[in-house]
């Protein structure tokens, strides 16, 4: 696409860290206009290119130019508990202004502030109520409403901004099934430019182009995921066809050199037994010998030109065969008897009590509560949630930078694993690092500098690494910041788990290859009641 149609452009971009881990490099892609999902596994980099076209990080190579103002919603939304919900939707300083005009104070910075956004009070107003929130106040604290509902109002207010360019960053992260659609709504008729990161499959239909990055490389391609990833498939299937012909082509040669030098071999013992029979004479041999080198020498230099060709055919068309990495999840036994009494939940009725190695999902619409109650359970509030009956339990929240999640920004990944598995050695924390794709030096990287699904994949391990094993794992909304294929292994390991689970979550899709024993809804704040 040309310039004139583009509306992001990348020409040679790299970042590296201040560690000396490269984020990015030469990188150069174009987004044009209208609706991109940019898709890519964990830790290739997508939340640091959107910061980058954002403006949060300086490149540390090339060039990011935009065609107008660019609005950005962060994956680490949910850590911002502190702000208004007027702030959130940044409308906080147009609604001072206003209502300093109001109470008589005409300064010129005001009028300055409001500039051509008179009704923007109105407008809130009836942004909030197209996503549900209608009754929530402008003033309300963020803290107060749900990981969905903030994450619904942040995207509201970058379309109140009207930006030339919008930059998503996972946003369907904890809403509930309507929340979603009224997301996916606003979604379809975005007006100027969105670039969204998502592992969200339904959202990422409606995209005009989708943007992989993978490998360092930044591809466009016009459609929406499902016909990408059509086309990845076809091209994977061919690349591996390809690599299977020329590995087979590279035997073929390598049998036929062995072949030739067998022939060798042979023709110059036939010709040093001639020789040592005297039936030819020493002066006719020895020409026959040098002629044999020669060639030898040829027949030698042809066969190894054609070995050599049909390796690197080998070597290029197995370079086109993708083998995408994902963390490698394997839970230790926390030996649960099937009669063991793990923690008790307050019902409508009484408790339900979670016993043994069961599955139980639990369900409910945005704002009723749901990490609330989990929160209360950790802390046994039997009045708001039930209790524990179990010491070792892992608990990873839906919001990370909660310190439930052990998730201090200043430590680094191996301490903050390490603190779980005190008596563990560093190299053997690493290897298990490695297994969460966490490696090399990466490990000595402060928290803070990780993005969202690296930072997931530090408190999921702190969870699934520590010793003793937990006998109750409780995960809120685990599936937020994982690729696809991750999400996969975490259903693998979670089904093989020999202890108890409770997951609160909105995809459905997990929830039901879990193979859960026991859903609980969650229908008014602080009660769960078995589904039947």
């Amino acid at each position: 696409m040309s310039h004139s149609q583009t509306s992001v452009v990348l020409n040679d971009l790299g970042f590296t860290w201040p560690d000396g881990s490269i984020a990015l490099a030469g990188v150069t892609a174009a987004f044009g206009p209208g609706r991109t999902g940019l898709i890519g596994t964990n830790g290739s980099g997508k939340s640091t290119l959107l910061r980058l076209i954002a403006g949060e990080l300086t490149p540390t190579t090339g060039a990011v130019t935009a065609s107008g103002q660019v609005g950005y919603l962060p994956q680490t939304l949910t850590l911002a508990a502190d702000p208004s919900v007027a702030e959130l939707l940044g409308v906080a300083e147009v609604l001072a202004a206003l209502h300093a005009i109001e109470s008589g104070d005409i300064g010129d910075r005001h009028f300055e502030t409001v500039g051509d956004d008179w009704d923007i009070n109105t407008r809130a107003r009836a942004a909030l109520a197209d996503i549900g929130l209608g009754a929530v106040d402008l003033g309300r604290p963020v803290a107060t409403v749900s990981g969905g509902e903030a994450m619904l109002i942040a995207v509201t207010g970058l379309r109140l901004r009207r930006a030339a360019v919008t930059l998503l960053d996972e946003p369907t992260n904890n809403l509930d099934r309507g929340a979603r659609a009224a997301l996916h709504r606003s979604i379809a008729d975005w007006p100027g430019a969105v670039v969204i990161v998502s592992h969200d499959v339904a959202l990422l239909e409606l995209m005009d182009h989708t943007a992989e990055l993978h490998g360092g490389e930044l591809t466009v391609f016009g459609g929406p995921y499902s016909q990408w990833r059509a086309h990845l498939e076809t091209e994977q299937a061919a690349a591996a066809q390809a690599a299977r012909a020329a590995d087979q082509a590279a035997r073929v040669q390598q049998r036929q050199r062995a072949e030739a030098e067998t022939k060798l071999a042979r023709r110059n013992r036939a010709g040093k037994k001639a020789y040592a029979e005297k039936r030819v004479p020493k002066i006719v041999a020895n020409g026959r010998a040098m002629a044999a080198q020669v060639s030898a020498g040829k027949f030698r230099s042809d066969h190894e030109g054609r070995l050599q060709a049909a390796r690197q055919s080998a070597e290029a068309a197995a370079a086109r065969v993708r083998e995408d990495e994902h963390i490698r999840v394997e839970l230790p036994d926390p030996v649960v008897p099937a009669g063991r009494r793990l923690a008790e939940l307050r019902g409508p009725g009484g408790v339900l009590v979670v016993q043994g190695p069961e599955r139980i999902g639990i369900v409910g619409p945005n704002g009723i509560g749901k990490t609330t109650f989990l929160e209360a359970l950790l802390c046994s509030e039997e009045a708001l949630a039930g209790r524990l009956l179990t010491d070792r339990v892992g608990y990873l929240p839906q919001r990370l930078g909660a310190s439930a999640a052990g998730l201090d920004d200043a430590t680094t990944v191996l301490a903050a694993v390490h603190a779980v598995a005190p008596d563990a050695g560093a190299e053997r924390i690493r290897g298990q690092l490695a297994r969460f794709l966490l490696r090399g030096d990466s490990v000595h990287r402060p928290v803070g500098t990780l993005s969202g699904g690296e930072r997931f994949r530090v408190a999921l391990a702190r969870v699934l690494l520590a010793e003793p094993p937990p006998q109750l794992i409780i995960l809120d909304e685990p599936t937020n910041n994982l690729d696809i294929t991750s999400v996969d292994q975490l259903v693998d390991a979670l089904r093989s788990y020999r202890g108890a689970v409770i997951v609160v979550s909105h995809d459905d899709d997990f929830l039901r290859r879990l193979e859960l024993d026991r859903i609980l809804t969650m229908a008014a704040p602080g009660v769960v009641t078995e589904a039947r």
